[in-house]
């Protein structure tokens, strides 16, 4: 199974592991699952960061080498992807997050997040 990560999830994962359910803790640390980490989710940090919204320089500045050390996969969104994130209703509003719905929806992905505005969209969501 892939799990595609939240960006939330993902910082949680680094910073505070013990902020995750265990059973996405489990599933992430699961050597057979594979792990997928949207390229929205580095956009989404550097412009939070650069606007003072939150503080992950330290995660961005070593972003590639996290990504290999942490067995993520950097899931590059196809422009079926962006236009399925822009068509999609308005049950939410932010770009990113569009972004990683439409991306779970077409690859078939799991997406692990405490956001239940994805469940609106149908997406297979884990927070357990």
């Amino acid at each position: 199974m892939t799990y595609l990560l939240d960006t939330h999830t993902l910082i949680w994962f680094l910073r505070t592991p013990a902020f995750l359910p265990a059973g996405v803790r489990s599933l992430i640390e699961d050597e057979e699952s594979t792990l997928a980490v949207s390229l929205a989710t580095p956009w989404e940090m550097s412009i939070k960061t650069s606007i003072g919204k939150l503080r992950a320089a330290d995660i961005l500045d070593d972003f590639e080498s996290i990504m290999t050390r942490g067995r993520f996969n950097l899931l590059v969104p196809t422009v079926e992807h962006v236009i399925t994130g822009g068509r999609l209703p308005w049950f939410h509003r932010d770009p990113f997050d569009r972004l990683l719905a439409a991306q779970a929806m077409e690859l078939g992905f799991s997406l692990l997040s405490k956001d239940v505005v994805f469940d609106a969209y149908g997406v297979r969501r884990i927070w357990k």
